[in-house]
């Protein structure tokens, strides 16, 4: 793994975009779970430039490749199935799908070695040669029902991914692909688990809780349950801003948004979306500027000035529209979902 350019901000590379991304278009990519589409859209006009078939059903994340080179949609169905649609950044336009085992989101070893997919439905993380697309090995993960979420430690060691539909979260050790501890969390079974983000100073992970209406916060050596923080109903989706002082959390039930400081250690802002909304998946502009998001369950995505807290755009597009991304993102590498840099 590249050595961290922070002791103290494992974010700290996500202020400049790299030369490895110059020739990629800026645009936004919308998976629309439901239409099995994929909505293509210019960040600078608002407007919708393009739609495809995303080469299966379901489509659920865009995710981008560990070199930044590809944009994956993650196909996850049928069920013992699935494929991975790859998009070329330079143009915008999809290539072929290839079968890969349901591929719910897809991450990244820090390392880079294996792409990481996560079989929901089957139950198990799967270790891909990127290249090749060959499976390397299956970790099992039978009591993690609906594992979908995760992020990794500081020095890329362990990681601790989200199992929503049993209310627990799953530790396990990258290097040696086996499962280190699960944790119940204080809901029980009755809780929903969304997405996992590490603190720039990678000593707690935060994970937002769809029941809970809030975010855990879990200690990255320990793993001890260290608190918890309402932020709204149906608390989703967990975006470091590119400065890395704040984290944007996304409350899908209200359709609001809320912004937790890391130096006050606290929530400091709430906004709502106006006229009401469904915010999911996305992620910020390269200038921190602009927070896509998609409308779940309005077939909508959102452009939000983050700045003056602002709606700038409400942009129509498929039905289910979920895990989008805005590419091209700062950063050296990717560790996948929509883009979560280092």
């Amino acid at each position: 793994m590249p050595p961290p350019l922070s002791p103290t901000d494992v974010y700290a590379a996500d202020r400049e975009l790299s030369p490895a991304v110059a020739d990629h278009r800026s645009l936004v990519y919308v998976p629309n779970s439901e239409s099995h589409s994929v909505t293509v859209i210019d960040p600078g006009t608002f407007q919708v430039i393009d739609s495809y078939p995303a080469g299966g059903r379901e489509p659920q994340h865009v995710v981008p490749s560990y070199d930044m080179q590809t944009l994956y949609v993650t196909n996850d169905l049928p069920i013992g199935g699935g494929s991975l649609l790859p998009i070329d950044p330079r143009t915008g336009e999809p290539g072929e799908p290839f079968p890969v085992r349901d591929p719910y989101n897809m991450y990244f070893t820090p390392d880079g070695q294996y792409a990481l997919v996560v079989a929901e439905a089957d139950k198990s993380l799967d270790f891909y040669d990127p290249h090749t697309w060959q499976q390397v090995h299956a970790l099992a993960v039978p009591d993690c029902a609906g594992i979908d979420h995760m992020d990794f430690t500081a020095d890329g060691r362990f990681a601790l991914a989200s199992c929503e539909f049993i209310g627990r979260m799953l530790v396990f050790d990258v290097a040696e692909r086996t499962v280190v501890k699960m944790i119940d969390l204080p809901d029980g079974r009755g809780g929903k688990p969304q997405d996992v983000k590490l603190s720039p100073d990678g000593r707690t992970f935060f994970v937002a809780d769809m029941v809970a209406d809030g975010i855990y916060t879990i200690d990255a050596s320990s793993w001890e349950n260290t608190g918890f923080v309402p932020t709204g109903k149906g608390a989703h989706g967990l975006y470091v801003t590119r400065d890395s002082k704040q984290l944007l959390i996304t409350n899908r039930h209200e359709g609001s948004i809320s912004v937790w400081d890391f130096a006050e250690n606290k929530l400091v802002h709430k906004w709502f979306i106006p006229g009401g909304g469904s915010p999911d998946m996305g992620n910020i502009s390269a200038d921190g500027r602009v927070f896509w998001v998609s409308g779940r369950h309005h077939g909508e995505v959102y452009a939000i000035d983050i700045v003056n807290w602002n709606l700038l755009a409400r942009i129509p597009v498929g039905r289910g529209a979920h895990g989008l991304t805005i590419w091209p993102q700062p950063g050296r590498y990717s560790t996948g979902h929509t883009g979560v840099m280092r």
